[in-house]
């Protein structure tokens, strides 16, 4: 099988996620798509606002309709600092027979150098990196043995900290998010 892996903050969850998932699946022809949720980004510290079930919770109401999306719980229940080689070495173990994409923004390519052991993680994994609007692909450093393919599609820039901003400011969520994960963060008073 084909696997390709989605990480991400997710606080909250939004459309701007769902459809580059959608996209990867189609364009890349994945046999399924696991959602990766950080316990804590290395290059992105203070990216993380609610606790990991407020986030498993609005994940699992995101898609929970949707059979080609799994939730992996690896990072969050891993705790710390999520670095991708950590994850990788894992779910290289927990899936040994496939082959395994990991995915990323267009935008993070010019850091790619700068991940823990990149080096080995080309090795062990191909990437998958989608286009975002407004953010043209710069180039990025060579790295021995990384393999990339593109994804374009239909991505729209929504940010999970634009959406925090706006619940601070009282402003609505509707048509950024899934209504259930939007009644979710109601119920639970996220983000004020």
């Amino acid at each position: 099988m084909r696997i390709g892996f989605l990480g991400g903050s997710f606080d909250p969850v939004h459309f701007g996620h769902l459809i580059a998932a959608q996209d990867v699946l189609e364009q890349c022809q994945l046999d399924r798509l696991i959602l990766v949720p950080a316990a804590q980004a290395p290059l992105k510290p203070n990216d993380v606002q609610s606790t990991r079930e407020d986030r498993l919770a609005m994940l699992q109401a995101a898609i929970e309709w949707d059979h080609r999306l799994e939730i992996s719980d690896y990072e969050l229940n891993k705790g710390g600092i999520s670095y991708t080689i950590d994850s990788v070495r894992h779910f290289k173990a927990t899936f040994p027979k496939d082959e395994l994409r990991w995915i990323i923004g267009g935008d993070q390519l010019p850091l790619l150098h700068k991940w823990k052991d990149i080096g080995e993680l080309a090795k062990m994994i191909e990437f998958i990196f989608l286009e975002r609007p407004k953010h043209p692909t710069k180039p990025h450093p060579e790295i021995p043995g990384l393999v990339l393919h593109r994804c374009d599609g239909h991505l729209i820039e929504i940010s999970s900290s634009e959406l925090r901003r706006r619940v601070q400011a009282g402003l609505s969520l509707n048509y950024f998010c899934p209504q259930k994960v939007i009644a979710y963060i109601e119920a639970k008073r996220l983000y004020r």
